[in-house]
């Protein structure tokens, strides 16, 4: 089955949506993370973190949408909606935040995810991106780290047995959510959890480089998400920090 990249962004979208932690603080970066406050339902009482100084934006919006504010952006850059009880902070608490181990979970694009759980989203400036941006601290800061990436990047694999490019983070990547499947990394082992069932387990375990095994709770990914939670947690790391 072909997928365009709209079609796949929203795959991962709700997927990452719907396996959050309800009554947490949740980072999303740049790119297709931006796209999972579109399905995270208001019961779940996610509080969207982003690192240029805000607790409870709830998307990104087009400059002539009447809810926009001049100056009120998104880490992504973008004009944002924020929810009743937002607030607003210079970075340094911001970051403060992050390294302090009050986020539950950040989401991250990312080049290359290895099976380690090892994370490259940045090469040298004046390449492919200009840098790794908040990556960095996020990595070590959040409790859970889940990548968001395409299955494949011009029919080469984008999850690898070991990453090629500068590593952002080493053995930070706890989860993988791709078009195609969900993995958990476990033990530095890739865990296939859940599936897209327009694809063939064959197919989604050829497209990637390291050995996989598949879990005795393998279930089917969410296809239409309409707030209703009916697949298991991930099994998170412990987070001191939640909303009430």
């Amino acid at each position: 089955m072909e997928l365009n990249k709209n079609e796949m962004k929203e795959i991962i979208a709700k997927n990452i949506a719907v396996r959050l932690e309800p009554n947490t603080y949740v980072n999303l970066g740049v790119g297709v993370p931006t796209l999972v406050s579109k399905f995270v339902t208001d019961e779940q009482n996610i509080n969207i973190h982003s690192e240029n100084g805000m607790i409870g934006a709830i998307g990104d919006i087009d400059y002539d949408d009447p809810n926009y504010i001049p100056g009120v952006i998104s880490s992504s850059g973008f004009p944002t909606r924020f929810k009743k009880g937002a607030s607003f902070f210079d970075s340094s608490i911001s970051f403060g935040i992050i390294r302090g181990g009050h986020l539950s979970a950040s989401v991250l694009g990312t080049m290359e995810v290895d099976e380690h759980g090892n994370i490259a989203n940045y090469t040298i400036p004046g390449k492919l991106v200009v840098g790794m941006g908040g990556a960095m601290d996020l990595c070590v800061g959040a409790k859970n780290v889940i990548i968001a990436t395409y299955h494949t990047n011009n029919g080469k694999p984008k999850i690898l047995k070991n990453c090629k490019l500068p590593l952002t983070a080493q053995k930070a990547a706890t989860m993988i959510v791709t078009e195609k499947a969900v993995f958990d990394i476990v033990n530095e082992k890739l865990i296939l959890s859940a599936y897209n069932p327009n694809f063939s387990i064959d197919e989604i375990i050829s497209g990637v480089e390291p050995d996989v095994e598949i879990s005795e709770d393998l279930e089917k990914m969410i296809m239409e998400w309409k707030g209703k939670i009916n697949v298991k947690f991930f099994k998170w790391r412990s987070c001191f920090c939640r909303s009430s």
